[in-house]
């Protein structure tokens, strides 16, 4: 019961560190959030700047967050420590769109609008794009989709994808990610969640499939192409 409780209190914060560059430092905040039982769910290193580096976790945070900060300011290579929103509550959801440059414009034109919609209404949806051509390229970029953070949903916008990427985009539903793909040549389809002939209804129809103010489900549909 105990435990329950101490889960429900429980709440994802940002916590971001400025602190001195050098071996086993990244150990010492993890210490830290570990005393007071914070749970990490993603860390970042960004911005060294002399011999200063920022640290931005993202952790379910029993209890008082002001102790694991007076904590972290405690160590001696810390400058300085804060919570900060985190980027979930910020940016939200995250959708990216990759594939040929005309199809990629037309997709996020869809997604952008759509997204909007729903965001005036309480959700937080971004939408990231990167126009790539060549099957290697494209295979290592949506793999490494699933390792972003926050990415809820990949569409592959282009006129012809297979071998590679297909595997690739059977790799990364098997980890829980939506792919969308456009009705293409190639065998990209056949693996995709989802396939949308209209690349503008494939960006709205996507930011339908991860708004939680879309009564929209890609498992209820009895078609998964359109």
């Amino acid at each position: 019961m105990a435990e329950e409780q101490e889960k429900l209190s429980s709440r994802k914060i940002g916590l971001q560190v400025l602190s001195q560059n050098g071996p086993g430092i990244l150990y010492q905040l993890t210490r830290v959030i570990a005393n007071h039982n914070g749970n990490i769910m993603s860390v970042m290193i960004t911005g060294e700047r002399d011999n200063r580096e920022r640290v931005y976790f993202e952790i379910e945070a029993p209890g008082d967050t002001a102790a694991i900060v007076a904590d972290l300011k405690a160590l001696p290579p810390v400058h300085d420590a804060a919570v900060i929103d985190s980027l979930e509550k910020i940016y939200g959801k995250r959708i990216i769109i990759m594939g040929g440059g005309a199809q990629v414009g037309q997709v996020a034109l869809g997604a952008i609008i759509e997204a909007d919609r729903h965001n005036i209404r309480g959700e937080h949806i971004s939408v990231d794009t990167i126009p790539l051509v060549g099957e290697e390229a494209l295979a290592a970029a949506v793999r490494a989709a699933a390792r972003l953070p926050r990415v809820s949903a990949l569409v592959l916008a282009g006129a012809l994808m297979g071998g590679d990427i297909t595997e690739a985009v059977r790799e990364v539903r098997a980890m829980g990610l939506l792919v969308v793909s456009l009705n293409m040549a190639g065998s990209v389809p056949e693996a995709a969640d989802l396939v949308v002939t209209d690349p503008v209804q494939a960006g709205v129809m996507t930011v339908m499939a991860v708004a939680k103010t879309a009564k929209f489900d890609v498992a209820k549909l009895k078609s998964r192409v359109f």
